[in-house]
């Protein structure tokens, strides 16, 4: 198969969708890459690492995508690719659809067969192509609500542990998942004061187990989330439902009950934000500020990584992309429930029943 690594150009997004060893593994298969020049560049990959791992370079995105049978890339087309991509297309990447209806229309219109990471599902129902990008992006929240809860940057003040004669920040973190058990994990070992809500008691029963004494689990409602808000420091928003948008769990109203300078970061952006208030933003330009509350919505915050976040992709997305070259989507697909639960949308109909809903359009059954 004849496999496609374009450069990554949504703002400030720095990944590359695979690694000089992914090439490797493919063209030692006698699968044939091609790599734009310099796309792997902002992740410490460099051109002539390709070529030795069996890669031929081209010059522009045009030419990968009219040479490739498959592309393979880190996040959704944007709009300037959506005409690159043509009916005989297999496109494995991440895509969100369901926070993006105008992606979505053009990925019907298209006919291109699209695979999603995030929807990839294992036996056990992780998922295990977002698993990674989200324990990054669980420890970069903390990291980044620590920066912007400085007063320069219009925080209140507070250094996130605190030191001897003065209290931690509190951090209230919204989600008992993997975004949200390794934002808790990093806050506490800064020596923060954390609360963690979910309304999944199992993965309360984990987190109360195997956290330090300084974390603290709670049963998530609309009640106890409206108590906490009141005096949190820093709100980590890590909620996600599969495929589908996120569900909005603090509302513009609870703004006013929050001090000024508290910062909220909402890590599930990309499928819509769990705050009402939440709108995407860039590395560029990563905050906002509304009824005095700092806004930090990234939507590709693991770009800011992007040596550690390419590295850990590549890691678990390499199974796929072999199998995937070696098989076709379709035989692939049938050997493979995983690989069958990422398809969202196949020679122009919507199959994924989740984004279907969130924009009232036909789905088809895969």
């Amino acid at each position: 198969m004849k496999i496609g690594v374009p450069i990554e150009i949504k703002n400030n997004e720095n990944r590359v969708g695979m690694t000089p060893s992914g090439v490797f593994e493919l063209t030692k298969r006698n699968h044939a890459v091609y790599v734009q020049k310099d796309a792997g560049f902002n992740s410490g990959f460099f051109d002539e690492d390709y070529i030795k791992a069996g890669a031929s370079i081209l010059n522009t995105i045009e030419e990968v995508y009219e040479a490739a049978d498959m592309i393979v890339k880190v996040k959704e087309p944007i709009e300037k690719e959506y005409t690159l991509i043509k009916p005989h297309h297999t496109v494995f990447t991440y895509f969100h659809f369901a926070s993006s209806e105008p992606l979505t229309k053009a990925m019907v219109d298209s006919k291109a067969v699209c695979i999603a990471y995030e929807t990839v599902e294992a036996e056990d129902g992780s998922l295990p192509l977002l698993i990674p990008m989200s324990e990054v992006a669980g420890r970069m929240s903390i990291q980044q609500g620590a920066k912007y809860l400085e007063k320069p940057i219009k925080g209140r003040g507070i250094l996130l542990g605190g030191v001897p004669g003065v209290p931690p920040a509190k951090v209230l973190v919204l989600g008992a998942g993997v975004v949200g058990y390794q934002a808790a994990k990093m806050a506490a070992g800064l020596g923060a004061y954390v609360i963690i809500m979910d309304i999944n008691m199992k993965a309360l029963r984990y987190v109360s187990d195997s956290m330090p004494n300084n974390v603290i689990s709670e049963f998530s409602s609309e009640y106890n989330i409206r108590k906490h808000i009141k005096d949190a420091d820093l709100i980590i928003g890590g909620v996600l439902i599969k495929g589908a948008k996120a569900p909005k769990l603090i509302t513009k109203d609870m703004l006013k009950d929050m001090r000024p300078g508290t910062v909220i970061v909402d890590v599930a952006v990309d499928q819509g934000g769990c705050f009402e208030t939440t709108k995407p933003t860039t590395h560029e330009e990563p905050t906002y500020i509304i009824d005095d509350v700092v806004h930090y919505s990234v939507a590709n915050m693991p770009g800011a990584v992007p040596y550690t976040s390419t590295m850990a992709l590549t890691n678990v997305t390499l199974p796929y992309v072999i199998k995937l070259a070696e098989e076709g989507w379709e035989k692939a697909c049938e050997s493979s429930t995983a690989l069958a639960k990422g398809l969202n949308v196949v020679n122009g109909k919507i199959v994924y029943k989740e984004i279907a809903e969130a924009f009232n359009l036909e789905f088809e059954m895969a």
